[in-house]
């Protein structure tokens, strides 16, 4: 027995009755648990809403008018005694009724749902809201003024009709809010690392001649996982004083509470000797310079390999200007590539690669173009003789120089690939590599019988001995920390680099301040702290787990006594602690494995090795760039637009620390009621 239409179980497919079919298709929208459909005429049908009895169109003849008209109706809230329900019940105008609730819910039996996801039951909560256009504004770097923007406001009023709209100074006090509350979760979690924090600094200019200076921190926490958060965001109206670098450093470092905890410095641009005293003066006060400040002060690797990148280009500006042309010519036009690609096919060329137009900003774009076109070479030259329109075709010579220019760009983009990955931190042992690798092939092309390539290689072999001289005993000691290397590979790359005469006393140099930097370590006060116990050293009791009368089985029943305890543990186990780097030094190399996790190493092997694992975890975690991921390969400095140079220095701030802070994930909203709501 058929169903009653008002039933809404089953419709008609047609309303024709001569065009029926045979099977009849089940309403599955939720809208009918709230209509009824009404014969009113001849071939004419509406939809009639159960709360208010008002009728709408639904269909006429053949033609069904379809539901979207009756969603509004109870979505959009114009149905009074649905909204009236909905208010006295807390519920968004999303919400699908109660199963208990609405006219003869008690007689009529459940009814099958087929789709709900785009009616669920939710509260509606202004603050939640706020919240959410607060993330999507930081998140996706939309202007503040977006929330006063008349399109915007139609569509959050259409999508939402309660939802209070917020005002700029409303909205932007809500990102402050955020980032405040996401500031007080990383200082949290930066407190409990149990090692020394590195930062980066990153110079911005702007056409108001106003500098900002983006600090960044790196450090490896208590999981031996390697950290890089954007901890500041400080403006420099004078950024070419000598004084701005170490001004901007003193107010992360008080902002933070890192006065005692800050490793090492990484710049991407060169500091003069006034500037280098500055931040060593000031940073000595209160924070311990190791090794005599040798890890104070680096440079930005990446500024070094687009320096040479330059110098490459500037080489071979007229040939790649010929080649740029050419590739203009194919990609502008759609019946020249066609053309180009017909000819392509027809000489077999086996390249995979495409042709594309650089970006003469990233220099990573001109080696990938000039790559691809010389891999099709064949085509361009076939291409000359077959288009008259094609004009200034590059020569054979041309062609020739261009895998030149290529075999010293390819060096440099393979370096600095390793500094692109977004989901792994490159450890500071991983550029050892690289530029022993550089330098060395810079150095065989400098006695190059070609005067081309000698000449070319000479002021790039300046640069790289230049970022060789500041950071090689970092880089050195780094590789040093890898069990597959250890000092061997020292041993093995500074003949290479230096000639069998004077590599000797550069391998002293690396040695002696190895085991000046490990007694260094060993001087430092015993880790007997909470965050030592946490980290894996469950025998030992935290101080705050005894007190001072305390006698139960295993405990210390007073400190009576024992002051200079730790004092004579230290003097007599000098020795013991010393020979703790020299073990690991003697002991057998790992074998090379591609996938070698060195911190996972360290973690495992840190109760073997306690005060060599503490030196590991610091100098590991050395950035060896200063820019972010985006900006590795640019040609230019970067300069901050002029919307964001026009908002407050603390608001510019909160949304580009509160961006890089999200992508990790975010704190729960509810601790936004302990903050201080911030009013502009």
């Amino acid at each position: 027995m058929e169903t009653p239409i008002e039933n809404n179980e089953l419709a008609l497919t047609e309303v024709n009755p001569e065009t029926q079919p045979n099977k009849r298709r089940k309403k599955k929208s939720i809208v009918w648990e709230h209509f009824t459909i009404e014969t009113v005429g001849a071939g004419c049908r509406r939809a009639c809403c159960k709360q208010c009895k008002q009728s709408f169109a639904y269909s006429t003849g053949s033609k069904v008018a379809g539901t979207s008209h009756l969603k509004r109706h109870i979505a959009k809230g114009t149905c009074t005694l649905i909204l009236r329900n909905q208010e006295k019940n807390q519920l968004s105008p999303y919400s699908a009724p109660s199963k208990m609730g609405g006219a003869g819910s008690a007689s009529e039996p459940p009814k099958r749902r087929y789709r709900t996801s785009s009616l669920m039951s939710f509260p509606f909560d202004q603050d939640r809201c706020r919240h959410e256009i607060a993330r999507m504004i930081i998140m996706h770097d939309y202007p503040l003024h977006m929330v006063e923007h008349p399109g915007f406001v139609a569509f959050v009023q259409n999508l939402q009709p309660r939802f209070d709209m917020v005002s700029f100074n409303t909205v932007q006090g809500d990102c402050v809010a955020t980032y405040l509350r996401e500031k007080q979760s990383l200082m949290k979690f930066i407190e409990g690392s149990p090692g020394r924090i590195c930062l980066t600094l990153d110079l911005w200019t702007s056409r108001q001649s106003v500098g900002y200076v983006f600090l960044t921190g790196h450090f490896i926490d208590m999981d031996w996982k390697l950290h890089r958060r954007i901890l500041n965001v400080v403006m420099e109206p004078c950024s070419d004083s000598e004084t701005a670098f170490s001004h901007a450093v003193a107010v992360c470092l008080s902002d933070w509470s890192l006065e005692n905890k800050l490793f090492s410095i990484t710049l991407n641009q060169p500091l003069g000797e006034i500037g280098i005293e500055y931040l060593r003066a000031q940073l000595s006060i209160k924070n311990p310079l190791l090794l005599n400040g040798q890890f104070l002060v680096g440079n930005c690797v990446a500024r070094t390999l687009s320096s040479m990148a330059l110098d490459v280009f500037g080489a071979g500006r007229e040939t790649i200007k010929k080649i740029r042309d050419s590739v203009k010519y194919v990609k502008t036009s759609e019946s020249h590539e066609e053309k180009f690609l017909e000819l392509k096919q027809q000489l077999q060329v086996p390249s995979t690669k495409s042709l594309f137009l650089d970006d003469q900003n990233q220099w990573n774009t001109t080696y990938e173009m000039l790559v691809a076109a010389s891999e099709l070479k064949e085509v361009f030259s076939c291409l000359d003789t077959s288009d008259p329109d094609y004009k200034e075709a590059p020569s054979f010579d041309d062609w020739k120089l261009v895998e030149t220019l290529c075999t010293f760009l390819k060096l440099f983009y393979d370096a600095a690939n390793w500094l692109t990955s977004t989901t792994t931190i490159p450890t500071t042992n991983t550029f050892y590599h690289e530029m022993w690798k550089i330098q060395t092939e810079l150095a065989r092309a400098a006695t190059s019988e070609d005067p081309f390539i000698s000449n070319l290689s000479k002021p790039m072999q300046v640069k790289v001995d230049k970022y060789w001289k500041d950071c090689g005993l970092v880089l050195a000691i780094a590789v040093a920390m890898d069990p597959r290397f250890k000092m061997k590979l020292v041993e093995f790359s500074f003949p290479k680099i230096y000639g069998d005469e004077a590599a000797s006393a550069y391998i002293r140099v690396v040695d002696e301040g190895l085991h000046e930097l490990f007694l260094e370590y060993v001087a430092l006060p015993l880790p007997l702290t909470p965050t030592y116990v946490d980290e894996g050293n469950p025998g030992i009791m935290k101080a705050e787990d005894h007190s001072e009368g305390g006698g139960g089985s295993g405990g210390l029943p007073s400190s009576y006594g024992l002051s200079d305890f730790d004092m004579y543990i230290m003097e007599t186990s000098t020795q013991q602690m010393k020979s703790e780097l020299d073990q690991y030094l003697e002991e057998s190399v790992l074998p090379r494995v591609q996938e070698f996790d060195l911190l996972g190493w360290w973690k495992l092997n840190k109760l073997k090795y306690p005060t060599l694992s503490k030196m590991a975890r610091d100098i590991l975690s050395i950035p060896v760039s200063s820019v972010a991921v985006e900006s590795i390969f640019d040609t230019v400095g970067k300069e901050m637009d002029e919307y964001r140079s026009s908002l407050r220095p603390e608001t510019l701030e909160a949304l580009i620390c509160a961006k890089d802070w999200l992508q990790y994930g975010s704190s729960p909203p509810e601790m936004s009621n302990a903050l201080v709501k911030m009013e502009f």
